[in-house]
């Protein structure tokens, strides 16, 4: 039988049912909605996260050190010296403080840092730019605020307060900038100042609290981790039986593969309970197509008795079987579609509420791959379900069929 004349009696078959076949594929159309949904959803909220937490900067490096004694930004000095394959390395001390402008008041969060922490951190700009080496050197009034900060004070992010005067702890700050918020700090406001300035007025420490690093571009970033423990152990002059305890190292890298496992084992679960619906929409398929052999036993002999071939039978009957199974294929990828980009809009408010990301905003990650793997999959069903209805249509006896009631 010619691939054409195949084609048009399938097509022929499947229209004679249209209701059956579409009841048929529901399981089909819900199996692949769920995969194409939740693959695009679950991809768009990797992503998301990965720019909200600043993990595109592969390159940076969380050092906390638990010593004995006060780290200073004298002993970063040092360590640069020590560790070549950081291109820089900056230091944080915390405190907290009552902010205040002419409008509003909160409990600010104060970090004192260095000019190099926005650009190591991958926070960006929106308006002003950044304390000097100079406003670190002399201790000099000046902050760099956060849009929680701003909304705290002013009622709205989109205010422009660089040039402005804020109070804080009744001291005042000249702002030089707004900074994006911090992942997961949108809610709570960060005010940001030297950290000479902030040891000096706000926290009275000179103690650096938090170390990041950020590695040069040759640098491995496989064994980064190792070789910074073992520099800052030397250093420290840390037992090396308890460095593990002292020095805790995190990359950036890592966490983007910590992201990458904890997405992966909740797609892999979302897949079973898709997989489930397949299933359940491949017991149908194969139960309509057994339907479709019963019902057409008569018209089986008659192409039988004009000489028509068992693998003609075969392929027939396994072609309306695939054929069913892309139909719902389709339309399952095309409600996948919708259903991904509604579920993002709940997702991003669930992540801007429920985690504090501020002004989180998902937007699904629909690729090829995903479209090859759910039609592989409807083929796949088809074959395998549509198999033993089309080889037992194959096996029917002319004569019998052509007697058949």
């Amino acid at each position: 039988m010619r691939i054409r004349d195949l084609a048009v009696e399938t097509a022929s078959a499947l229209d004679a049912n249209r209701g059956r076949s579409l009841l048929t594929i529901l399981g089909i159309v819900i199996g692949i909605t769920a995969v194409i949904s939740m693959t695009a959803l679950i991809g768009g909220i990797k992503q998301s996260l990965i720019g909200e937490l600043g993990l595109n900067q592969a390159r940076m490096v969380n050092i906390y050190a638990f010593v004995e004694r006060d780290i200073t930004l004298d002993d970063l000095e040092r360590l640069k010296e020590l560790m070549p394959e950081y291109e820089t390395l900056v230091g944080t001390g915390s405190a907290g403080g009552t902010a205040k402008s002419e409008e509003k008041s909160f409990e600010a969060t104060v970090t004192g840092t260095l000019p190099e922490y926005f650009r190591v951190m991958g926070i960006k700009f929106i308006e002003g730019s950044s304390f000097t080496d100079e406003d670190q050197e002399r201790g000099n009034l000046v902050a760099v605020l956060d849009q929680g900060a701003v909304r705290k004070l002013y009622g709205s992010n989109d205010k422009n307060v660089t040039g402005r005067t804020i109070l804080l702890n009744e001291v005042s700050y000249q702002v030089v900038g707004v900074v994006e918020s911090e992942a997961g700090m949108g809610d709570f406001g960060t005010v940001y100042l030297p950290f000479s300035t902030c040891a000096a007025r706000v926290s009275g420490s000179w103690s650096v609290g938090n170390i990041i690093g950020l590695a040069t571009e040759e640098a491995d970033l496989g064994t980064i981790a190792d070789t910074t423990m073992a520099k800052l152990t030397e250093y420290f002059q840390v037992p090396e039986d308890t460095a593990e305890d002292t020095f805790f190292i995190y990359t950036m890298q890592s966490m983007i593969d910590e992201v990458n496992a904890m997405m992966g084992s909740f797609q892999l679960i979302m897949t079973a309970v898709a997989s489930v619906s397949l299933l359940v929409g491949g017991i149908g398929i194969m139960n309509m197509m057994l339907t479709n052999v019963t019902e057409r036993i008569r018209e089986i002999g008659l192409r039988k008795a004009l000489g028509a071939r068992r693998s003609d039978i075969t392929m027939q009957f396994l072609l309306e079987a695939i054929c069913l199974c892309l139909a719902g294929g389709i339309i399952g990828i095309a409600l996948g579609y919708v259903c991904a980009y509604a579920l993002a809009g709940v997702a991003g408010s669930s992540l801007s509420t429920g985690m504090g990301f501020g002004g989180s905003e998902i937007k699904p990650v629909i690729d090829m791959s995903s479209v090859l793997m759910a039609t592989g999959i409807c083929v796949l069903i088809g074959v395998v379900f549509g198999y033993y209805p089309a080889s037992r249509a194959a096996k029917l006896d002319p004569v019998e069929s052509l007697h058949y009631q």
